[in-house]
């Protein structure tokens, strides 16, 4: 008896559609009740700003109304906010967090 190992051909691709998970935006509200120190400081330890970066956001927040803190998946957009705002409330601050769905 012997091997025959035969080649196989496929005619037919298959078509593979990837599509890149939706990306969500961490909104802070400006509000007249939060402290400049505690926005700047969650954004540079929760969300990894560096000081220069955090302050110049933080004035915006506060000048515009409110600010990007960042862009992530739909998890770690959720877990950021939640601990943001988790940590707010542990200091009784009111600050407001959403989050937007990116265009």
């Amino acid at each position: 008896m012997s091997d025959v190992i035969e080649d196989v051909q496929i005619d037919e691709k298959i078509e593979q559609i990837v599509e890149m998970p939706k990306r969500f935006k961490v909104v802070f509200i400006n509000d007249d009740a939060t402290p400049i120190d505690w926005v700047i400081e969650l954004l540079t330890t929760v969300f990894k700003h560096s000081q220069l970066s955090a302050e110049k956001l933080t004035m915006t927040i506060h000048t515009e109304g409110s600010g990007i803190a960042g862009v992530y998946s739909f998890e770690i957009a959720e877990t950021k906010t939640t601990e943001a705002v988790t940590a707010s409330r542990a200091k009784g601050f009111p600050l407001q967090i959403k989050m937007e769905e990116e265009e």
